[in-house]
């Protein structure tokens, strides 16, 4: 078995480099950020496997690709960049990675709400901008946070927000139990929420989620986080509810076109708080990453 790092961008390559085996299967590294459909049938030629950290497979040009058997996709959200049942019907695998990064992108919501809810990058933008600029912040202590979908980075920030004397409750498409969280239906977590921290996996049954129906039952004053994916969350209706001050702030890590567009409608809201879909972006989480990939690959 051989394999191809088909993306190796963000310091990857050398995150690889450190992490890979004697004992692996031999791979090359493709260092390169941008790799368009048209280029994926010669880039993989030769190659039984592929590593995928952002690229887009799209089926008709992974029909081309004919010896390729496996694609190891670095995360979980695979469905953002292909679609794993064509691609089985072709014959190649689709493989992800689960909670390598429940930590990381657990802090980074974390920290995400406590941004929103002091304002943080108003003031820090403000202030770089010459302007003594000092926001109304709301305390989180005794506050209720409400988690749509309840899978490892769900339950990092629950234990993270009950240790700050939040309340946490929690929400799931299948019965699940957890110490200090209360599972409540939907309707309830909606209606009681100060916080609501997005958890779902993108799929046909969760795209456009949280509808503008659902947003319109949010506590008003509610702050949304998002760290899961962008297509969960209906943007317009959002960004109504964030102009009628339904929503207080939303504090936003992934986005329905990345890199967000210079001008982006979401740029000139002053209750909204963006970083660049950095959640899962930590040394360690990298290194875990990796591993667990090449780890799959020897399995292969």
């Amino acid at each position: 078995m051989k394999g191809l790092f088909l993306d190796a961008v963000d310091d990857l390559a050398s995150v690889f480099h450190r992490m890979v085996r004697a004992d692996d299967p031999p791979m090359d590294v493709l260092e390169r950020g941008e790799i368009s459909p048209e280029e994926l049938p010669a880039l993989t030629a030769g190659y039984d496997f592929i590593f995928d950290d952002h690229s887009a497979l799209p089926t008709a040009a992974m029909r081309r690709c004919s010896g390729l058997k496996h694609v190891i996709f670095l995360g979980t959200g695979a469905r953002s960049y292909m679609n794993p049942e064509e691609l089985a019907a072709l014959g190649i695998a689709v493989h992800t990675i689960k909670g390598y990064g429940d930590t990381a992108v657990a802090e980074h919501a974390i920290a995400l709400m406590w941004a929103a809810a002091r304002g943080l990058a108003r003031m820090d933008g403000g202030m770089r901008a010459g302007q003594w600029l000092r926001t109304e912040g709301v305390e989180l202590t005794g506050k209720t946070i409400g988690l749509i979908g309840f899978g490892g980075i769900a339950a990092e920030v629950a234990r993270i927000a009950a240790g700050s004397g939040m309340r946490v409750l929690a929400w799931n498409r299948t019965p699940k139990t957890a110490p200090g969280v209360t599972f409540a239906d939907l309707d309830t977590l909606l209606e009681q929420s100060h916080v609501l921290s997005v958890h779902l996996l993108l799929n046909d049954e969760t795209r456009g989620f949280l509808s503008a129906e659902r947003l319109a039952r949010v506590r008003p004053g509610a702050i949304l986080v998002n760290t899961a994916r962008a297509a969960i969350v209906d943007e317009p209706a959002m960004i109504e509810a964030l102009r009628s001050g339904r929503l207080r702030h939303a504090a936003l890590d992934v986005f329905a076109t990345e890199p967000l567009p210079a001008g982006d409608v979401l740029t000139s809201l002053p209750n909204v708080t963006l970083s660049a879909h950095s959640a899962f972006r930590t040394p360690e989480a990298s290194d875990k990453l990796i591993r667990m990939a090449l780890d799959i690959a020897c399995g292969l």
